[in-house]
C-alpha cells in the first residue's frame, strides 16, 4: 500500500491504543506511524517543550481509559469533528481525538470541565512536504489544542466497526459496478490493472500484529477502497463524455465517504474489542 493513502492519525491510534493495552512496544509504534517520514515533533504537549518527540504524545495517548479516534472529514463532512478544530482538521484531512480517562487532568494542559466530565483534546498534523517527486520528504509536526467534549457525537457519526465492515462491502460493489459500467479498461488501463491488483492486496504492513480480527478486515478493506477511489478519479479527461465523468464522480465520492468514517469507526477504542467482532 502506498502510504499517501494511509493517515497518520489512524496510525498514531490504532498504535497507541495496543501500547496502551500492553500490546505492542511504544519503539514499533513509532517506526509504524512514522514510516518514511522525518522524526515527528509535538507542540502544546503539557509538562513537554515545543519540539517534544512522538513518543512524548505516545506516553500521553496509551495512559489508562483514554479514549482515542481518528477523524477524517472533508469539506462538507466534518463527521462529528469539534467545532473548534474544523476547518484545521478539514484542512489537515485529519485530526486525532482523545479524550482523557478521568476529570483530573489532560495532556495538554486544559484540566477537567465543570462536573467532571473527562478533558478532551485533539491532535492535528502539520505537514511540509520537501525534496522532490523522486525523493520526497514529510516534516510533520503534531499540534495538541483543547477542544469540547466529542465521543458520543462523533461516535454517532460514524457508527460502529460492525456497521462500517457492512457499509464497505456494499461500496466495494458499488465502486465496481461504476467503473465496470463506465468502461474503465478502455479509457485507462494503468487504472484498471490497478484495481484489479488491489483485490489480492494484503492488509497495510504497518498494521499493529494483535489488533482485533474485526478492526483489521475493517481497515484494510477501508485502505483498499480508499486506492480504488484514487484510481478511478484520476484523469477525470478520459472519460468519454461529462455524464459519465459526473457519474463516476458521484460513486467514487459515496465510496470515499464511506471508507473515511469506516477508518474512523475502527480506531475508535471506545468499542470493546468483543463488541467489534
Amino acid at each position: 500500500m502506498r502510504t499517501s493513502n494511509l493517515s497518520r492519525s489512524v496510525r498514531l491510534a490504532l498504535w497507541a491504543d495496543q501500547v496502551g493495552r500492553g500490546r505492542a512496544a511504544g519503539a514499533d509504534a513509532v517506526r509504524a506511524v512514522t514510516l518514511d517520514d522525518e522524526p515527528h515533533t509535538v507542540v502544546g504537549l503539557e509538562g513537554r517543550p515545543d519540539g517534544a518527540t512522538l513518543e512524548d504524545l505516545l506516553a500521553a495517548l496509551s495512559l489508562p481509559g483514554t479514549t482515542l479516534a481518528a477523524a477524517l472529514p472533508a469539506p462538507g463532512d466534518v463527521a462529528g469533528v469539534p467545532a473548534s478544530i474544523a476547518t484545521d482538521a478539514t484542512e489537515a484531512g485529519e485530526a486525532l481525538l482523545v479524550e482523557a480517562g478521568d476529570a483530573r487532568g489532560a495532556p495538554h494542559g486544559g484540566g477537567a470541565t465543570g462536573g467532571g466530565t473527562r478533558p478532551a483534546w485533539a491532535v492535528v498534523p502539520e505537514v511540509v512536504e520537501f525534496g522532490s517527486d523522486l525523493e520526497p520528504g514529510h516534516l510533520v509536526t503534531w499540534h495538541v489544542r483543547e477542544v469540547e467534549p466529542w465521543s458520543a457525537r462523533f461516535l454517532a457519526a460514524v457508527g460502529s466497526p460492525a456497521d462500517a465492515e457492512r457499509e464497505l462491502r456494499v461500496a466495494l460493489l458499488t465502486a465496481t459496478e461504476a467503473l465496470d459500467r463506465l468502461d474503465v479498461a478502455r479509457w485507462r488501463e494503468d487504472a484498471a490493472d490497478g484495481i484489479a491488483a488491489l483485490r489480492d492486496d494484503g492488509g497495510p504492513a504497518w498494521l499493529p500484529p494483535r489488533l482485533a480480527p474485526r478492526r483489521a478486515r475493517t481497515l484494510t478493506l477501508a485502505v483498499r477502497l480508499r486506492r480504488i477511489v484514487e484510481l478511478g478519479s484520476v484523469d477525470e479527461g478520459g472519460a468519454v463524455n461529462l455524464w459519465q465523468a459526473d457519474q463516476r464522480g458521484a460513486a467514487l465520492q459515496s465510496v470515499e465517504q464511506t471508507s473515511r468514517r469506516a477508518l474512523s469507526a475502527v480506531t475508535a477504542n471506545i468499542v470493546p474489542d468483543a463488541a467489534a467482532d
